[in-house]
């Protein structure tokens, strides 16, 4: 019931007049934006929702056009629903702009039909809308949202490159249309950042860019590609904020005096349509980083100083974070140099086998290969690695592979190898546990494995023996994969105390060997996609690393990890000479004989023969005076010239200094001091001591 239908009007006061009072009023004196329209949507009656501004220039326009909506079908689809009766709209927020002032804004628009004498189920006389300007207040919630985003997003990841790029999609749109981080060259490497003010030819690297999709170019800066560097131009706002480390809020405009000092940046910046610009310098405790450039382009609203805060708040979190990510950067940097010095830096020369290695970088800074050259032309193959990254993996591992290597040496069986190799793992883990509580090491957990193999090129067998390590990936000459079924030994680091068990297979020669660190076996096609690969007997062992690694997924390469490739052979029987001797006191004379012709049709040198002369009788009337049948005389002729003497006896001999009158105890003194390396190997059926010798470059050429 309306106020003129009312019985109990006061008397004076006419029909209407209540209403009409009341209309004037509410146009007059409300904060918010009132329209009348009819039922063409065209504006009847208004009230000025800008200071300033009068409603005779909205008057007869159409609802959309007075606003300028920047989705004018979708609203006057809404408003003619309201007219025809769908129910009123509350609170539909709308963006556009007003017919006779500048600048984005945004609207919270509300519209309710406006009802004919024959009630809500006739014809609308128009539509009432009410017309809130909230772009003060979404502008606030647009800051929230950006900042809150950038405490979501930076942060989460220690890698330089992938802070800044998780910071410029957490402000671009929402908050600027372009936005471009530049970080110091040398901070993207993990040096420390220089402390400000910056020095002017100082490299920056483009770190990371960002675009709206209304803004054509990706590139502020033409030249300067992400990943690029560049100097900052001197006399211009982003030199200044490097200087005094203080945030710059630039209005841009083809009359702006810098822009001549950086031809190529006004050009691009012409081209993009922006207008303002904020740079914004990354510092943490007074060291520059880099720097932070935010555009805003075309129609939308200006920077202005609340944004101008905003970006510092930002910037300080993502310098933060960036410098988390440095830090973590450098320590990495150094356990990868440690790791790679600590590595063989050049493929070995084996007898019998070859062999070519993938050392793939990433985060896991302990895993480790090895090929040794045993005796009897025999090749360990190694590769381990410890869990974990950062320096003291790569310590760790260091500390393990030397003690693989003294290990090797002995002679031991792979089994062996790997069980005194843990006893140095439980020392060096009792060593961390006893840390002070305050030591970062003494919490955490060490795990390592390694894989130790031997192939012997004579009875083409090789002997694996693992400790929380995968087992090696065969496959022989025909393609096909050979089964090599290692039982698995506990971790170097494990408290379980159970001993390793070998496993042997005899190989064809030119099958192929894969020892791989756990990362390139995580998935459960691993063994058949390497495998396959392998199954390439023409292609050369570089190559098939190559393809191994070019399978890879794309996780498993930012882990890092180690492959080792052997191929196995056999040893020319040009290079080899063997003799079974009798056990009598006359064979060391005979083996200087037989020695002798043969070094002699080797091209051997004098020096050479008479020092193999020697060596020979002494190890020979070592072996028939103390050893028992059989007795065997080897020289294998390789870089080196190793000399074997086999007997049936398992006692071993041992260097002892003879007195000055002491008629006997120099043999193996002697053989020591004319032999580069000596040594003595243990088997089934006895012993064999063995010599290397060195040979002049000239001694290895028939």
């Amino acid at each position: 019931m309306s106020y003129a239908e009312t019985p109990a009007m006061p008397p004076g006061i006419p029909p209407g007049g209540l209403d009409d009072a009341l209309l004037k009023v509410l146009f007059a004196q409300t904060a918010v934006g009132l329209f009348v329209l009819d039922p063409q949507l065209r504006l009847v009656r208004a009230n000025s929702l800008v200071e300033g501004v009068g409603t005779e220039g909205y008057i007869g326009l159409r609802f959309t056009e007075a606003f300028r909506l920047d989705d004018p079908d979708g609203s006057e689809q809404l408003l003619k629903r309201v007219l025809a009766g769908e129910g009123p709209v509350r609170d539909h927020l709308v963006r556009g702009r007003f017919r006779h002032t500048p600048g984005d804004r945004v609207f919270l628009v509300s519209a309710y039909r406006l009802d004919g004498p024959d009630g809500p189920g006739g014809t609308g006389l128009g539509l009432l809308s009410a017309v809130v300007d909230v772009t003060e207040r979404e502008r606030a919630r647009a800051r929230e949202s950006a900042l809150a985003a950038v405490r979501d997003a930076v942060g989460g990841s220690l890698d330089v490159a992938a802070t800044c790029r998780a910071f410029i999609d957490a402000l671009v749109p929402g908050f600027a249309d372009l936005a471009v981080v530049e970080v110091v060259d040398e901070v993207l490497r993990g040096a420390d950042p220089p402390v400000g003010p910056l020095p002017p030819d100082t490299p920056l690297r483009r770190a990371a860019s960002g675009r709206c999709e209304a803004v054509e170019r990706d590139e502020v800066i033409r030249g300067h590609p992400v990943g690029g560097t560049r100097r900052l131009p001197p006399r211009t706002p982003y030199a200044l904020a490097a200087a005094d480390l203080r945030p710059r809020l630039v209005p841009l405009t083809a009359e702006t005096p810098w822009l001549d000092a950086d031809p190529d940046g006004s050009r691009a910046l012409a081209e993009t349509g922006a207008h303002t610009l904020v740079v914004v310098p990354l510092t943490l405790r007074g060291a520059v980083l880099g720097l932070l450039s935010l555009y805003r382009c075309g129609a939308a609203e200006p920077f202005d100083e609340e944004d101008v805060s905003l970006a510092g708040t930002a910037a300080t979190r993502a310098a933060l974070a960036i410098d988390n990510a440095r830090r973590y950067e450098r320590e990495h940097v150094i356990a990868s140099t440690v790791q790679r010095r600590l590595l063989p830096q050049a493929e070995r020369h084996q007898a019998a086998v070859e062999t070519a290695h993938v050392l793939l970088p990433g985060r896991d800074s302990g895993c480790w290969f090895d090929t040794i050259a045993l005796s009897g032309a025999r090749t360990a193959l190694v590769v381990g690695g410890v869990a974990g990254e950062g320096l003291q993996s790569a310590i760790a591992m260091g500390q393990l592979r030397t003690v693989i290597q003294a290990l090797a040496g002995l002679d031991l069986e792979p089994e062996e190898v790997l069980a005194r190799l843990k006893e140095t793992a439980d020392r060096l883990a009792d060593e961390r546990a006893a840390l002070p509580p305050s030591d970062s090491l003494q919490g955490e957990e060490l795990r390592a494995g390694c894989v130790y193999g031997v192939y012997d090129p004579f009875t083409r067998t090789c002997t694996v023996a693992r400790a929380g390590h995968p087992a090696p990936l065969v496959v022989g000459p025909d393609g096909r994969a050979v089964p090599l079924d290692v039982p698995e030994g506990a971790g170097l680091f494990d408290t379980d105390g159970a001993l390793f068990a070998p496993a042997t297979v005899t190989l064809e020669e030119g099958s192929v060997l894969a020892f791989c660190s756990a990362e390139l076996l995580a998935d459960e096609r691993a063994e058949e996609r390497i495998t396959r690969t392998l199954a390439h007997p023409g292609r050369s062992l570089q190559q098939l690393g190559d393809d191994i690694v070019y399978a890879l997924p794309d996780d498993t390469r930012s882990a890092g990890a180690a492959l080792l490739l052997a191929r196995t052979g056999t040893v020319s029987e040009h290079r080899v000479a063997t003799w079974d001797l009798a056990q009598d006191r006359t064979t060391p004379a005979t083996a200087r004989l037989l020695v002798r012709d043969r070094l002699q049709g080797w091209g051997l040198d004098e020096d050479t023969v008479d020092s193999t002369e020697l060596i020979v009788s002494e190890l020979v009337t070592n072996a028939v005076r103390y050893g028992t049948p059989p007795l065997r005389l080897r020289l294998l002729l390789d870089t080196t010239l190793t000399c074997e003497v086999h007997d049936g006896s398992t006692a071993s001999p041992h260097l002892r200094h003879a007195r000055t009158v002491d008629e006997g105890g120099r043999g193996l003194f002697i053989v020591s001091s004319l032999a580069a390396h000596w040594g003595a190997r243990h088997g089934p059926d006895g012993k064999v001591l063995w010599t290397e010798q060195d040979l002049p470059e000239a001694g290895t050429t028939r």
